[in-house]
C-alpha cells in the first residue's frame, strides 16, 4: 500500500464533489492525490471492433475529464501534489485494482456511468465491499460544517480500524468526535418466564463503549469524544446522527461471499441512509 488519495473522476457534478473531498484531505494529512477515470470501451451497444474514430473520441472525452478534474483539485488546493491516470477496464475493477495502492479512496454518489454509480450497487458498493483501504462515499450538497465526525462502534474487534481513521480525522480537522453505540433488546425478553434488570443492560453497554474508547482517548489526548449510546437499531441511530455530522465512519467486517456481502448489513444500510458522506473502513 502507498501513501496515496486515490479519487475517482467521470465528469458529473457528484464525481466533481469527490474531487473537491479528496484535494481537501490531500491538504489535511499531507499525501499526494492521484485522479483516476476509467475508460470502458465496450460498452454492451458497440461492436468489438468499432470505428477508429469513435476510440479517439472516448479517449479526448476522458483526457478531458482528467484535466477538468485536476483544475478543480488545485484551484481547491494549490499545494497539494496531484497526478493523473486514466486507465482502460470497467470502473469498478479499475478502482478496486487502484484500491491496493491507496491509503483512501474517494467515489461520489451517482455519476454518467463512470465511477459512482448509485450508491447501494454499481461501483461505489463494489469497491466498499472490496477494497481493504477506507472508502469514502461523498455526498455533494452539504454546505457549511458542524465540526463533528461520527464513528459506529459495536462490541467486535472489528471496529478498531474504523476508530482510528475517525480519531485522525477527527485530529487533523480539529472536530469533536461523536462515538455511537447502538443496542437493541433481546427477542427472547418478552419471554414471561425471563426477568431483565433494563438499567443494567444499559450500564453494560455503557461500560462497554467506555471501554472501547480508553486506549483512543489517550493516543487521542487532544480529540473532545461524545460517548452516545442509544436504544435503536445500528442503521436508524447512525442515519440519525449524520444530520449533525460532517463525516460518518463505519467499520466493515461482512463475511458474504459475493459482492456487496462483504460490507455487512449496517455499512449497507447507512450507505443508503446517511445524509453526509460515509467513510468504510473495513476490518
Amino acid at each position: 500500500m502507498s501513501n496515496l488519495i486515490i479519487v475517482g473522476a467521470d465528469g458529473s457534478g457528484n464525481a466533481t464533489a469527490a474531487v473537491e473531498w479528496a484535494a481537501d484531505d490531500a491538504a489535511r494529512t499531507g499525501l499526494p492525490l492521484r485522479i483516476v477515470t476509467a475508460v470502458q470501451r465496450w460498452p454492451n451497444d458497440i461492436p468489438k471492433f468499432p470505428a477508429p474514430e469513435w476510440e479517439d473520441a472516448v479517449t479526448e472525452s476522458s483526457r478531458k475529464v482528467l484535466a477538468a478534474a485536476e483544475e478543480t483539485a488545485r484551484s481547491r488546493q494549490p499545494g497539494i501534489e496531484v497526478t493523473t491516470k486514466l486507465i482502460d477496464g470497467s470502473p469498478a475493477l479499475v478502482l478496486r485494482e487502484q484500491g491496493k495502492d491507496a491509503t483512501e479512496l474517494v467515489v461520489g454518489t451517482r455519476g454518467l456511468g463512470g465511477f459512482a454509480g448509485a450508491v447501494i450497487g454499481s461501483v461505489s458498493v463494489h469497491v466498499a465491499g472490496h477494497v481493504h483501504c477506507p472508502v469514502v462515499v461523498v455526498r455533494p450538497g452539504r454546505t457549511g460544517t458542524h465540526g463533528e465526525i461520527t464513528v459506529g462502534l459495536d462490541d467486535s474487534e472489528a471496529c478498531e480500524p474504523a476508530l482510528a481513521y475517525a480519531f485522525e480525522q477527527a485530529r487533523l480537522r480539529g472536530s469533536t468526535l461523536r462515538a455511537l453505540y447502538a443496542w437493541q433488546v433481546p427477542v427472547h425478553i418478552y419471554a414471561p418466564e425471563i426477568v431483565y434488570d433494563m438499567d443494567e443492560f444499559r450500564a453494560a453497554h455503557d461500560k462497554l463503549v467506555t471501554d472501547r474508547l480508553t486506549g483512543w482517548r489517550e493516543r487521542y489526548p487532544e480529540v473532545k469524544v461524545i460517548e452516545d449510546v442509544r436504544r435503536a437499531h445500528a442503521v436508524e441511530a447512525l442515519s440519525d446522527a449524520s444530520d449533525t455530522c460532517d463525516l460518518l465512519v463505519v467499520g466493515s467486517h461482512g463475511r458474504g461471499a459475493l459482492g456487496s456481502l462483504f460490507l455487512g448489513s449496517v455499512s449497507r444500510g447507512v450507505l443508503h441512509h446517511a445524509r453526509c458522506s460515509v467513510a468504510v473502513v473495513r476490518s
